[in-house]
């Protein structure tokens, strides 16, 4: 459906038009957020659809589902983690949503299907971002599918696998002195040198929208909402984009009041969300020499930080800064007990679960733990270790 209108995600009374482009809210620089009309989506009506993330189609923006610019992504595994909950002694359902089952082996998938989508039917010509390296993957992908040019700046030190995927998808990259902010830098500069439009995180609304799906996709599969979800945090697009689908799919009638506990995970090297959540402020500020092995973590500053701490703490949740040598072995026991393919971003779910079990903390179940992407993408990397 197509959306009803677009609003600043600080102030609702800014609201624009979503037949034309937008970045950010021009008032106050805040992420803008999709509202769509009432609509009406049974849950009995998904059983003839295919399985990708478009089955929702109702609550994504398009007019016709024909439209999606679609690689099949989506409708990922939900696995339980029997012994993985064993080992950690944990009594409760204990599950991975295998986010590196999708196209482009990661959950970047999602979003920039939906942003390829949305940018072609508004008439853009040329689509550029800044990456960490699975977002540009993904986006070169998704803009080869719509035959749409993409340019893609990333921090010069990019595992070479992730670079070397977005060329053979076709988009010119280029390498850039620095952490993802400095590459963002140089996309914004690059967007207002030459049109391009630029589909950063969070300065387009539409990421967002696919990346609700996963929301979506756990309550159809469980039969309800989860007690606690565990995210491994970069830019925070996952957690703002589920929490928005957990209003929607009440408005819906699918499911009640009941809220997830968000637990957001990043590393001691990059914890710019932890550090802010653990002060009570409202917004994060820039952590310093960042520096982790799970990429799609090392993110200094996040755009969308006010949203991401706001729902930590209406969920009852909360957010935890975890070791280097704990991703990695979270990672491999994932990896060893379970047979998922996870990267270092989904061993630091398990790190971070094995630390507030081991605190003691109320987590109430079914826990699922979010392995974002796939280890065999750092492959080098992961032979190493």
């Amino acid at each position: 459906m197509l959306p009803s209108d677009l609003v600043c995600s600080r102030d609702p009374e800014h609201r624009f038009s979503p037949a034309q482009l937008h970045t950010l809210c021009p008032h106050d620089a805040a992420p803008l957020l999709v509202r769509y009309p009432p609509a009406s989506l049974r849950r009995d009506a998904l059983a003839s659809r295919p399985w990708s993330m478009w089955r929702y189609h109702e609550m994504l923006p398009v007019e016709n589902v024909t439209e999606a610019i679609t690689l099949g992504e989506g409708a990922t595994p939900l696995i339980p983690l029997p012994r993985l909950a064993a080992k950690l002694r944990f009594d409760g359902a204990l599950y991975a949503k295998d986010e590196a089952q999708n196209p482009t082996a990661s959950f970047k998938s999602r979003g920039m299907s939906v942003a390829v989508t949305a940018a072609r039917r508004l008439g853009v010509r040329a689509l550029v971002a800044p990456s960490a390296g699975n977002a540009g993957g993904a986006l070169a992908a998704y803009g080869a599918r719509a035959g749409i040019p993409v340019r893609v700046f990333v921090p010069r030190d990019t595992p070479p696998t992730l670079v070397e995927e977005m060329r053979t998808f076709g988009a010119g990259v280029e390498l850039v002195d620095g952490l993802i902010d400095d590459a963002g830098r140089s996309a914004a500069a690059y967007a207002a040198e030459t049109g391009a439009f630029n589909v950063a995180t969070l300065r387009e609304p539409y990421r967002v929208e696919g990346k609700k799906t996963m929301a979506y996709e756990l309550v159809e599969r469980l039969g309800e909402v989860p007690g606690t979800i565990v995210y491994g945090t970069g830019g925070g697009t996952g957690v703002i984009g589920m929490w928005k689908a957990f209003a929607e799919l009440e408005a819906l009638g699918w499911i009640g009041s009941q809220r997830p506990k968000l637990v957001s995970v990043q590393s001691e090297g990059c914890a710019p969300i932890v550090r802010a959540f653990e002060s009570g402020a409202q917004t994060a500020t820039r952590f310093e020499n960042a520096s982790t092995a799970a990429w799609g973590m090392r993110v200094p500053t996040a755009l969308g930080d006010r949203l991401i701490l706001a729902a930590l703490r209406a969920s009852g949740g909360t957010a935890v800064a975890v070791s280097e040598a704990s991703i990695r072995d979270g990672m491999h026991a994932l990896r060893a007990l379970e047979g998922a393919d996870a990267s270092e971003e989904g061993g630091a779910t398990a790190a971070a679960l094995q630390h507030l079990i081991a605190q003691g903390a109320a987590l109430p179940p079914p826990i699922v733990l979010f392995n974002t992407g796939s280890a065999l993408k750092y492959a080098p990397r992961a032979q190493d270790s």
